[in-house]
């Protein structure tokens, strides 16, 4: 519970930081946190929830793949939240 309350403010300053008014559900937080941990040996914990957090708002809400399935079809977006993150 400690941890998802975490995520939501994690990800709450984010969006403020993205500039971005977003809506995150449970469901949206569940992904992110999944997104996170597949990744988070890849770049600083920063810049893996500012990537993760835009993949998740560009799925569609019915999406069933995960954000690393899901990223190796959208090439695009993809490299848009890599840029709007600060990948490198």
């Amino acid at each position: 519970m400690i941890r998802i309350a975490t995520a939501v403010l994690a990800i709450a300053g984010a969006c403020f930081a993205m500039n971005a008014a977003l809506a995150v559900s449970a469901d949206d937080v569940k992904w992110i946190n999944q997104c996170v941990k597949d990744n988070r040996s890849l770049a600083s914990h920063e810049v893996v929830l500012k990537y993760c957090t835009c993949m998740v708002n560009k799925m569609d809400e019915s999406e069933t793949q995960s954000v690393t399935q899901w990223e190796k079809k959208h090439v695009a977006e993809r490299k848009a939240c890599d840029k709007e993150a600060g990948w490198k």
